[in-house]
């Protein structure tokens, strides 16, 4: 899994004197799961609409299957499944009307494929969308996407109104998907949801990116919250000292603190006497996105 899918060199993109993006070198690699993550308007859907040529960049160039953005925009897009983060959808068609006029603007699809997708996720093709919830236009804009066995699927905040079942749901499909060979791009700014299927991880943070490594390089980095419960008092300075602790607090004979990337020093400090019992909080991506967040970083 080399070969880079998604390719960004400079891209940047101003509306007035707004930021969109700015300078974004970004590569997914064919056949990962890639989360895309910033709080809103940070620029993740901005990039999306670059990559689909839906807007132009002020500057820097997008390419996608090897292939320029703008310039091979329509044979980019049939190889693509697109789920926007804003679903509009003509409300006096059914489900079903509306999926057999997106598959005869590919050229047709396997219906069988399309009832299988509506069946996983629960959704009734017969009723029209004016009467569906947000939850099964989400459901019917999924089935879109999938439906034509896409090579790269690109999903701007793709749970959106989906109950809990059905997020379980999805992610099996997008894993699926991934042993199929396809190629997913997700945005969005539900951490779970990234920590369970992504391979690797970018932050963007107002319009440029910060860091692209993997959840488990991620949460390497990321800070523990430790307690240690000893069998006698400790003295606080023995891990007050100790680099990368902080917030050390003692309390007769529990010492809480937090430890920033690998442990080894502080169990080698706690070694000293006699441990009764050790907790460790393990970092999740809400934990590391909070601190790429954090003022001045």
């Amino acid at each position: 899994m080399t070969d880079a899918l998604i390719v960004t060199e400079q891209l940047t993109k101003y509306y007035g004197q707004n930021l969109g993006v700015a300078d974004l070198d970004l590569e997914v690699r064919e056949g990962e799961i890639f989360g895309f993550l910033g709080p809103n308007g940070a620029g993740k859907t901005t990039t999306i609409r670059t990559l689909l040529d839906f807007i132009r960049p002020t500057s820097g160039t997008a390419s996608v299957f090897g292939l320029d953005s703008h310039k091979n925009s329509v044979d980019i897009n049939r190889r693509i499944g697109y789920l926007p983060g804003e679903l509009e959808l003509y409300k006096k068609m059914t489900g079903q009307e509306l999926l057999k006029y997106f598959a005869a603007l590919r050229g047709g699809v396997d219906w069988l494929d399309v009832g299988m997708l509506a069946d996983r996720l629960g959704f009734d093709m017969t009723k029209p969308v004016k009467a569906l919830s947000s939850g099964n236009k989400h459901k019917l804009g999924l089935i879109q996407a999938f439906m034509h066995r896409p090579d790269l699927l690109i999903l701007d905040e793709p749970t959106t109104g989906l109950d809990p079942l059905m997020q379980q749901e999805f992610y099996q499909m997008l894993l699926e998907a991934k042993e199929k060979g396809q190629t997913t791009f997700i945005s969005s700014h539900i951490l779970p949801e990234v920590e369970r299927v992504c391979d690797r991880v970018g932050f963007i943070r107002e319009g440029r990116l910060v860091e692209i490594l993997t959840v488990a390089d991620l949460k390497a980095k990321a800070v523990h919250r430790l307690e240690l419960v000893f069998a006698a008092n400790v003295p606080q300075a023995d891990f007050a000292a100790l680099e990368g602790v902080k917030d050390v607090v003692v309390e007769d004979n529990v010492v809480r603190c937090t430890v920033a990337g690998g442990l080894d020093a502080v169990v080698k400090a706690a070694a000293k006497y006699e441990v009764v019992n050790l907790i460790s909080h393990e970092p999740n991506l809400e934990d590391i996105f909070m601190a790429y967040y954090e003022e001045g970083k």
